[in-house]
């Protein structure tokens, strides 16, 4: 292999992968995974949603923007759908009310996204408490999509496009001598741009190159999966998200996946689920819900990463050497990736951004790093 590229991407997670992808039309791209294998941490472990309603609000209008890829993928880009039909009730207690009210009035007309009383949120979902849930939110057009067909669409069409992708390959040193010389496990090699879709890593990426940090915070979230109670045919049942994000369920191939929701800030690691996270899990959900939790089949943890405003991070770092930035997606890194590497590449390449995200209020400067304040 040439060791010598335009743009080395370090990370294959869903960010390095989608815009390696968008990058690969253009010009020599190299991607670097420290894994054995790309999406082993975050990405491989999303129970992703497509809403338009999740989210801070640039997270928002670029999943807005990245609607049309997920229902029109580009020929030969998957050879199935992306998204699949599934809806999300956001319900409240009592005590959560005036949360559900406000939640409804920052909705945009869109007419996806509708109050819903009592009665019928529990016959959306038979299985909630009558004496937990007092209204809830229905967003009929939320979809689940199939994460890895979106992975691994974005890897093989990266590689046919002449990209090259390399495993095993830590990073190991970064300086900037004119261009950029990135020391891993697999070699040596070269680059004018990088681009730092590290993830939970991103800090220390940019450490090995002399950046100043931006403060990426990781944080653990658990989800699990357990039977659904005998006879239960919930498989077009909506997810269950509580308003306040202090838990959810999904049906998931006969079987609940349900999580609580954790925001745990943790250190850059292989995270694993912890057994009060599992435990707060269970009794959150057999409280809200006529379930019995006897036996989980699975459980795992994620890494949501986040810096203080919980807007991604998109742009160059204003030193003149090439070094970009594509961090913090927090947990809407799937829904929005079509969008955020469309935006990302535009930076890269000095191109237009869309017109599509320009008219939703993106612009250079909205997910610049320079928004951040950062240590002296």
């Amino acid at each position: 292999m040439d060791a010598r590229f335009d743009i080395a991407v370090i990370g294959a997670g869903i960010a390095g992968a989608s815009i390696a992808y968008e990058l690969a039309k253009t010009t020599r791209v190299l991607v670097l995974e420290r894994e054995s294998q790309p999406g082993y941490h975050t990405t491989g472990r999303s129970a992703a949603l497509f809403s338009e309603t999740y989210g801070p609000p640039s997270i928002q209008a670029l999943t807005r923007f990245s609607r049309s890829f997920y229902e029109n993928p580009p020929e030969g880009f998957t050879d199935t759908d992306l998204l699949t039909p599934r809806g999300v009730l956001f319900v409240a207690r009592q005590d959560q009310q005036a949360r559900l009210d406000e939640a409804c009035r920052n909705q945009s007309p869109s007419g996806s996204v509708r109050p819903v009383d009592r009665a019928e949120a529990l016959a959306l979902w038979p299985l909630l408490r009558e004496d937990y849930v007092a209204a809830a939110m229905m967003e009929s057009e939320a979809r689940d999509i199939d994460v890895n067909a979106l992975h691994q669409g974005y890897l093989r069409g990266f590689r046919s496009r002449g990209g090259d992708l390399v495993c095993n390959a830590g990073l190991k040193g970064l300086s900037h001598n004119g261009q950029w010389t990135l020391e891993t496990e697999a070699g040596t090699f070269f680059a004018d741009i990088v681009v730092n879709a590290a993830g939970a890593w991103v800090d220390e990426v940019a450490s090995l190159a002399g950046v100043e940090p931006i403060g990426i915070i990781p944080k653990r979230r658990t989800a699990m999966v357990v039977d659904a109670p005998a006879g239960t045919d919930a498989h077009e049942w909506p997810m269950v998200v509580d308003i306040d994000e202090e838990f959810y369920l999904k049906p998931d191939a006969g079987r609940f996946l349900i999580s609580p929701a954790d925001a745990t800030p943790i250190e850059p690691c292989d995270v694993q689920p912890e057994e009060l996270d599992i435990a707060i899990c269970v009794d959150r959900i057999q409280h809200a819900f006529d379930i019995e939790v006897r036996r989980i089949h699975n459980s795992w943890a994620g890494l949501r990463s986040f810096v203080a405003d919980g807007e991604p991070v998109c742009g160059f770092e204003p030193d003149g050497r090439g070094f970009f930035w594509l961090a913090g997606q927090g947990g809407y890194g799937i829904q929005s990736a079509p969008g955020l590497s469309r935006f990302a590449a535009a930076l890269v390449m000095g191109e237009d951004i869309p017109e599509g995200l320009t008219s939703h209020g993106m612009s250079p400067h909205t997910l610049s790093p320079g928004r951040l304040e950062r240590a002296a």
